[in-house]
């Protein structure tokens, strides 16, 4: 049996265009464009998905995300499109736990707007069990054996990925080159300064992890070495955070500042973890930056010059203040319309509203659930505004308020 580390995992789709004129051959035999080729992405629940087809399949719904090697896809989807499974693989990531899968052997993938490109599907693993807190169908996850392939640029506010030809594609303009190294999971290594709330500045190393939708964890030796969860950091539980190898426990507060380059962000939301085992119990590095951080940013992954280039946007100075209603949401039913309340937070809004575990909101401010999305809904609730909510509960239906408000 063989075990690799996966690192996140969370996922959406929508691609369309681009067009692609010359190729070359990269090193891995696959065709790649030598103009650049543009592909729209949609960000959902803060992630970024791309629509992939394998083996000529319907388009499936990927994630890319920096902290994956292989294309995975998921396990019911590969048995459901006859994939060749073989043996078992064993996978760890985010959590204590541990998922078990297959390899694929003889499939490919490619992606809508790429016209010539593939590469291996490599692994099968049961990722879609994590759908119902993306809210929506996850098929897969690519990472960087594809990413290597290009430099990936990725525009978060025009919600573009233009892959550029690796060997010809210089840069200029006013974001500043990051030094990477990629780890034998291959993910990117970067080193950053994070500044924890009356202490002074920890240098270290740091995942550039696009598969994770927060802004900054920090992992469980660096929090206790450190002392980061005394009295002097206000935090409270995080709830429906977790990864490949199942929930992750942790405090969710701020630090102070996280440095990358010249690069400062002030008071990002922090993941504490409190994990004794899986990739946030490692002490090899300090923790990872995730899309909240990464998306104030354009993003060049230029893994052949080993660098990323950060380029700050118009969201740069925009600060991380945000409500919280104290409730952790799943969306399940065929069409993820069914929001299930799966954990209320003590002492939060939530409770003061007197919502508890198993509600089912079916509507907010008298708009129905159907016409909404668990994206849309956990963007609701991070402003503090109050709402009305219709509520379902066993068979009785309720009508209540939440007034988020800031927390941490």
């Amino acid at each position: 049996m063989k075990r690799r580390a996966l690192f996140s995992l969370i996922v959406f789709s929508l691609l369309l265009p681009a067009a692609a004129s010359r190729t070359r051959q990269s090193s891995s035999n696959v065709a790649v464009p030598s103009a650049a080729v543009t592909i729209p992405f949609e960000m959902v629940n803060r992630h970024i998905i791309l629509q992939v087809s394998v083996n000529n399949s319907r388009p499936l719904s990927f994630v890319l995300d920096t902290g994956d090697r292989f294309a995975i896809v998921d396990l019911d989807r590969a048995r459901e499109l006859g994939l060749k499974l073989e043996g078992q693989v064993q996978m760890s990531g985010a959590g204590a736990g541990t998922t078990t899968g297959s390899l694929v052997k003889n499939s490919s993938f490619t992606i809508q707007g790429l016209e010539g490109f593939s590469q291996p599907v490599n692994m099968a693993l049961p990722v879609k069990r994590m759908a119902s807190r993306l809210g929506q169908d996850f098929d897969g996850i690519i990472g960087s054996e594809f990413i290597k392939e290009f430099v990936v640029e990725i525009d978060y506010q025009a919600k573009l990925i233009r892959l550029h030809d690796k060997t010809a594609f210089s840069y200029s303009g006013p974001g500043e080159s990051i030094p990477v190294k990629l780890n034998s999971a291959g993910h990117p290594i970067i080193e950053g300064e994070v500044t924890p709330t009356g202490s002074d500045p920890v240098k270290g190393k740091f995942v550039l992890d696009l598969g994770s939708g927060g802004a900054l964890a920090l992992y469980s030796p660096f929090v206790i070495e450190h002392h980061l969860l005394g009295p002097a950091v206000k935090t409270i539980k995080a709830l429906g955070v977790g990864g490949a190898g199942g929930a992750v426990t942790g405090q969710l507060g701020r630090v102070s500042e996280m440095k990358i380059g010249r690069f400062r962000i002030s008071n990002p939301i922090t993941l504490f973890s409190e994990d004794k085992q899986g990739a946030l119990a490692s002490s090899a590095i300090l923790g990872n930056v995730g899309e909240q951080i990464a998306s104030k940013f354009k993003v060049f992954l230029d893994y052949n010059h080993n660098r990323i280039i950060f380029e700050p946007n118009d969201s740069f100075a925009e600060s991380f203040d945000r409500a919280f209603g104290g409730l952790a949401l799943v969306a399940e039913g065929k069409d993820y319309r069914t929001f299930r309340i799966a954990e209320v937070l003590e002492n939060s809004p939530g409770t003061e509203a007197g919502l508890q575990k198993d509600d089912i909101i079916t509507a907010i401010d008298g708009k129905p659930a159907a016409d909404l999305s668990l994206t849309k809904v956990l963007e609701l609730f991070e402003r503090p505004v109050a709402y009305k909510l219709t509520v379902r509960r066993s068979d009785r239906t309720l009508q209540v308020t939440l007034t988020p408000r800031k927390l941490v």
